[in-house]
């Protein structure tokens, strides 16, 4: 039982505790993002350390790092984008009337060398642990991916919760491309998609004939169901930020004059705050109207 209930416990407490880390980073006084970056760019060096180290290493702890390490390199590009290092080509909102295809298009822009770092960064792993027996960095990296990305798109899309992470005062212009509406068509199939997934991860986790595989796949597993979990904070109007209040007194210290930020964002907004930190959407953060 152990074998289940010990690899759930790891995957909540990593998932909390990294999510809280970017969240209080990104709270900080702008000054600081660049040691944050710097200090953040080493431990993603060590990650992909320890994913090229741990890819032949089929063993209990060997799953343990390797999905610690997955998060840890999401974490980087997470805190790149948040910190406004790495966006993209487009810094400010469409113009009135803006809609469709060309909408989407300027969202897009938005977060497109983002969006392109993460894929360098996926054929990247791919090829550090290519041939291993230990894949669960990578494949917790693709889950995280994954899950993002179908989030974005609920949210552009329109959800009755717009979420993303505590959105910083030069990431304001996306509240933008953000819509509230009560449902769109992709949410009930990037739901009924991850949580088959889930069920088909834990079933193999439970008919695993070894340790290290049980271990691998719950954890995966876990993260998982914990982006559906997020995905539906997208739609249910539940408390989520208080999981983060250790995290979000960062947000007190220095601001710029004259903007008031309630949880992340100038207040009177209805924009979400953008927090995605390592999680799948591990970490997402609503504001209620």
């Amino acid at each position: 039982m152990t074998t289940i209930a010990l690899p759930v416990l790891f995957a909540l407490f990593v998932w909390w505790l990294s999510t809280g880390v970017v969240i209080w980073l990104d709270g900080l006084p702008g000054r600081t993002f660049r040691w944050s970056m710097l200090g953040a760019s080493l431990v993603l060096a060590i990650a992909l350390w320890g994913l090229a180290q741990t890819s032949a290493d089929a063993t209990v702890s060997g799953a343990y790092i390797a999905f610690t390490c997955g998060l840890l390199v999401w974490g980087w590009h997470e805190m790149s984008f948040l910190m406004g290092f790495v966006t993209g080509s487009r810094r400010t909102a469409c113009a009135e009337g803006c809609a469709g295809w060309r909408h989407f298009g300027h969202a897009v822009q938005t977060i497109l060398y983002h969006e392109l770092a993460i894929l360098v960064t996926a054929v990247a792993l791919v090829a550090l642990t290519w041939g291993g027996a230990n894949q669960i960095g990578t494949y917790t990296f693709m889950i995280l991916w994954w899950m993002r990305l179908s989030a974005k798109l609920n949210v552009f899309l329109g959800v009755p919760n717009l979420t993303e992470e505590f959105l910083p005062e030069h990431l304001q212009f996306l509240r933008h491309f953000f819509r509230r509406k009560a449902m769109n068509l992709l949410f009930p199939v990037s739901v009924t998609a991850a949580t088959v997934a889930v069920a088909l991860l834990a079933q193999a986790a439970l008919a695993a004939p070894t340790a290290s595989a049980t271990v691998g796949l719950t954890l995966l597993a876990t993260l998982l169901a914990l982006a559906v979990l997020e995905h539906w904070f997208l739609v249910l109007p539940l408390p989520d930020a208080a999981l983060w209040q250790w995290a979000l007194r960062s947000r007190a210290t220095e601001r710029q004059p004259g903007i008031k930020l309630r949880f992340g964002a100038p207040s009177g907004t209805e924009s979400p705050a953008v927090c995605f930190g390592p999680r799948a959407a591990p970490s997402i953060h609503r504001r209620r109207p």
